[in-house]
């Protein structure tokens, strides 16, 4: 090998490095909030903050982000509506229930994600990239019995394949949801048909953002579409975005706010949390910040 191959392998091998090391130990806890305007609500109606999380991802022993969750109690949302994968271990629900407990004392309501059903296990990053089909990769199953339990003592309304309600600054806003679509637990049967009409606003609630349970959620007339799983793609390219969705939803609408379009043309806003946490066996982000959301609702 030439001097200058030798030198040019030798700052390819410290530039992967260097961004490893930036993935790794600096933007995966470079925690940010994000906002949106969504115009969803009638003429003249008076706004509404939603706090979206999703993907949290935590384990027993993690403090900065656990601290950072509960400093979002500040914003003083009028909901909070959590998308799943709450968990990255089997021993973590109290250190999620410390996450959320001052959020508590706001409205909320949440759907389980995949990682809260089991528990994480190590796994091929290659898996993303070519999935294989055949081999489940599943940890124990973790009972969720204490976490819904912690999140229900604060008024908190599971929506587990489930629809509720709730009194949201004087209004009544409707929520549909499913269990976690990525493990296909999702029942879409035991919330199907038109949204309560009465509702000063409807909202679908699921983890992972599959088009087969958004079409449905739009064509029953939920104005907003809430989900998150996909994690932004976690490792995205600049200029090109996210590489994967780990889902069946397009690479354009992996985090963020955008329109849905069903087959039938009806349209609903939809945002997608790239959330604010990894797996504990693949601890990197890149151009992809974790992330809490705050949606200001507003008159259409």
């Amino acid at each position: 090998m030439t001097r200058s191959l030798l030198r040019a392998f030798g700052a390819l091998t410290g530039i992967g490095a260097a961004t490893l090391g930036y993935a790794t130990l600096i933007e995966r806890n470079w925690f940010t909030l994000r906002r949106f305007d969504v115009p969803v609500l009638a003429p003249g109606s008076a706004p509404l903050r939603v706090l979206h999380l999703s993907d949290l991802h935590i384990t027993a022993d993690q403090r900065k982000k656990v601290e950072w969750v509960r400093a979002l109690a500040s914003l003083e949302p009028d909901l909070v509506v959590s998308t799943g994968d709450n968990l990255a271990g089997i021993d973590a629900i109290p250190n999620v229930l410390r996450a959320h407990e001052p959020l508590l004392q706001f409205p909320g309501v949440f759907v389980w994600g995949n990682n809260d059903h089991h528990a994480p296990v190590p796994k091929s990053p290659l898996r993303y990239f070519i999935p294989d089909k055949t081999k489940k990769m599943r940890g124990p199953r973790i009972d969720l019995a204490p976490l819904a339990a912690g999140f229900e003592s604060g008024g908190w309304v599971q929506l587990n394949n489930a629809t509720g309600s709730l009194d949201v600054d004087g209004r009544k806003v409707y929520f549909g949801g499913v269990d976690d679509p990525h493990l296909k637990r999702d029942r879409y049967v035991k919330i199907a048909g038109p949204a309560d009409a009465s509702a000063d606003l409807r909202i679908g609630v699921l983890h992972s953002p599959e088009p087969r349970l958004l079409n449905q959620y739009v064509d029953d007339g939920y104005d907003l579409l809430l989900a998150g799983h996909t994690h932004g793609g976690q490792l995205r390219v600049p200029f090109y975005g996210a590489i994967v969705t780990n889902c069946g939803i397009d690479r354009a609408r992996a985090r963020g706010l955008s329109t849905w379009t069903s087959p039938g043309g009806n349209v609903s806003p939809l945002h997608v949390s790239a959330g604010l946490g990894t797996s504990p066996y693949a601890p990197a982000r890149f151009c992809c910040r974790p992330e809490a959301t705050l949606l200001n609702l507003r008159p259409r």
